[in-house]
């Protein structure tokens, strides 16, 4: 009899598990046909907020709406619905697949995880210098966080238009830099992009997200009860001055990370009902027998899946191909009628943004990986080279949707410094996109992962 053929370690990379970087390349693909939409989105808000019918864009965006949610009630503009409310579950996304990787992915070894932490400190650190550097003080000094931000949809898809000149190591490295650089945008945007601050609904939301975290710890698994807990958090972040969007992100990093019950559980139920079915009779009594085994299948099947791998693959569609792209549709048309775009590109909050996504990314990411590899905290994974690493800190430079996130943030609506913002990231994304695949366009080829042929481990 022929044995099974054991799951172990790729053919072409015996330090990569298959079964981790299957949902990691799942992830990357959504991912990067998400950025395709996102920037057909962002340009038709472009066209339509310089086209004759520009007053309907910005009608449609200040349209007011009152939500009831029984005493919660919510009076807030359309684009601030879409910026505080549908961001919060995407930031609820991002928050998930954080928890993911800190629990069983790339970034739960210390060692493995310091590298990209590391990189994405020092692509935070420079390019918020340089904004610092050259707007000296002046007006839109608050911008400084916007250009420490990098776009997971588009340097990954920007990463995936290289094919095999940039290997499945160099795809990890900078989805794991990435989700670094959210984690930090997270602690800047809680600490110094929020307002005052109202500490009773502030300490309303913490109770809430102790609440979660004591129903997880004693075994609550209906969905319905943390939803509503859900949007008390986030109305009471909402409502304290601390930015909505920060509950999303709380509530992704309390989803458990591992199922209730082990995969041996739903093998053994599966095995149970195959062996007693030949045995059961026709009739009411055996119908009945089937539908509960069925039943606690169905249910041990469920909870045999992590509740933060359940609720990603659940939202990732939503939250990539719906929520951003509203995002982007709302938040990218600027108005170049009546704007001296020389002038403004040249300011110094344009300069500063772009300046500090193409500069500041491109050296501050390989600068801090080669002091990391240098210090021995950390060294290279297999396969990754230097070449991958200053290209992949070049496309790090695309900061598109957290970029326009902080930019909104630090600036008020309808002020001429958030579009000259706007300017400096768009600017700086595109030169940051086109010097990454200039960098890795002369990088050799490697052969990928291939996941259809597995052998026993050596």
């Amino acid at each position: 009899m022929e044995e099974p053929v054991q799951p172990t370690w790729s053919t072409s990379d015996r330090f990569i598990p298959a079964h981790f970087v299957r949902p990691i390349q799942a992830f990357i693909r959504t991912e990067t046909a998400s950025g395709v939409v996102m920037l057909a989105a962002a340009v038709v808000a472009m066209l339509w907020a310089n086209s004759p019918w520009w007053e309907s864009y910005t009608s449609i965006l200040t349209t007011e709406f009152v939500l009831q949610f029984g005493p919660i009630t919510i009076e807030e503009d359309l684009l601030h619905l879409i910026n505080d409310g549908l961001m919060a579950i995407f930031f609820f996304v991002v928050g998930l697949e954080i928890k993911r990787e800190l629990a069983v992915g790339e970034l739960r070894n210390p060692r493995v995880a310091a590298l990209p932490a590391i990189a994405a400190l020092g692509g935070m650190i420079l390019p918020a210098l340089i904004f610092a550097a050259v707007v000296a003080g002046g007006p839109g000094a608050d911008g400084w966080g916007i250009p420490m931000a990098t776009d997971i949809a588009f340097s990954l898809g920007v990463a995936a238009l290289l094919g095999r000149r940039v290997p499945i190591q160099a795809k990890l490295f900078l989805l794991a830099l990435a989700l670094a650089d959210d984690i930090g945008a997270i602690v800047v945007i809680a600490i110094f992009y929020t307002d005052g601050i109202t500490w009773g609904f502030l300490a309303a939301g913490v109770g809430g997200l102790v609440v979660t975290r004591i129903a997880n710890r004693i075994g609550i698994r209906a969905l319905g009860f943390y939803l509503a807990v859900g949007v008390v958090v986030w109305y009471c972040m909402l409502r304290s001055g601390v930015h909505a969007t920060l509950a999303g992100v709380a509530l992704g990093l309390l989803t458990p990370a591992r199922p209730l019950l082990a995969a041996e559980d739903f093998d053994r139920r599966a095995r149970n009902i195959v062996e007693i079915y030949p045995t059961l009779v026709r009739g009411h009594a055996a119908r009945e027998r089937i539908d509960h085994e069925v039943t606690t299948l169905a249910w041990v099947a469920k909870e045999s899946v992590a509740p933060v791998n359940r609720l990603q693959r659940a939202l990732v569609v939503w939250s990539s191909f719906v929520i951003v792209p509203l995002f982007a549709l709302a938040n990218a048309g600027v108005r170049f009628v009546g704007l001296d775009v020389g002038g403004a590109i040249m300011s110094p909050v344009a300069l500063g943004v772009g300046l500090g996504l193409v500069v500041g990314k491109t050296v501050g990411i390989p600068a801090a990986t080669w002091v990391a590899v240098r210090l021995g905290i950390a060294s290279l994974p297999p396969g990754l080279t230097w070449r991958h690493v200053i290209g992949l800190g070049a496309i790090a430079g695309i900061g598109f949707t957290v970029a326009l996130f902080v930019a909104g943030l630090a600036f008020p609506v309808g002020s001429e410094l958030r579009d000259i913002a706007k300017l400096g990231i768009f600017a700086g994304s595109i030169l940051s996109g086109w010097l990454g695949l200039l960098i890795l366009r002369s990088a050799p080829e490697v052969a990928d992962v291939d996941h259809d042929e597995v052998v026993a481990n050596p």
